[in-house]
Order: C-alpha cells, then sequence, then structure tokens
C-alpha cells in the first residue's frame, strides 16, 4: 500500500474517531437541536461551522463529479457519510478508494 493510501485511510479513521468520541458524550447529555444550536453559540463556532459546511459542499461536488471521471462506485454512501457522520471521514475515505483505483488503473497500463 503506498504512503498517500495509508494517510488517507489514518486520516479516515481518525476523522471518524475523534469527533464521534465527542459526538457521543455530548448526545448523552443532549439532543440534535442542542447540537445544533451549540454550534452556532457564538462567533467562533459559527465560524468554523460555516468553514466545514461550506467545504461539505464543495468536497462532496467535486467527488461527485471524480467519481463520474473515474467510475467509482457508491458516491451517494460517501455524500451521505459526510453528512450524517463526519466529512473529516467520509472525504479521506473517499480520497483512499480514488488512489486505490488510480493505483490500479496504472498498473494495468504499465
Amino acid at each position: 500500500m503506498s504512503v498517500k493510501r495509508i494517510i488517507y485511510l489514518l486520516l479516515a479513521i481518525l476523522g471518524l474517531v475523534l469527533p464521534w468520541y465527542y459526538n457521543l458524550q455530548f448526545f448523552s447529555n443532549a439532543g440534535l437541536l442542542d447540537f445544533i444550536n451549540e454550534s452556532s453559540a457564538n462567533l467562533a463556532a459559527k465560524s468554523v461551522s460555516l468553514d466545514l459546511f461550506i467545504a461539505t459542499v464543495a468536497g462532496s461536488t467535486w467527488m461527485y463529479a471524480e467519481s463520474k471521471r473515474l467510475d467509482i462506485s457508491f458516491v451517494g454512501l460517501y455524500i451521505l457519510l459526510g453528512v450524517l457522520v463526519s466529512f473529516s471521514c467520509a472525504f479521506p475515505l473517499f480520497l483512499f478508494v480514488r488512489e486505490t483505483k488510480l493505483e490500479k488503473s496504472s498498473e494495468v497500463s504499465s
């Protein structure tokens, strides 16, 4: 496995584990509406939330286009994972799958 793929896979794992470590703690004492309200509770939280929202929309758009270009299956699952679980997991996971596809196609053409 290439270094790039290892990095993408490690980032996907961290993108799942780290946010959800805190999400599970939060949701043990509060609900979804509380989460939404607290994610915009102050200017810093609003800044981070909007930054992540814009990155998620841009990344999801690119993932969709790239999946069509490279014939990567299940792009909807990556986008859904990004919205429902964490974009910091979904995006590196997509990059891992994309890199795998690119490496396989370069092996075939060699």
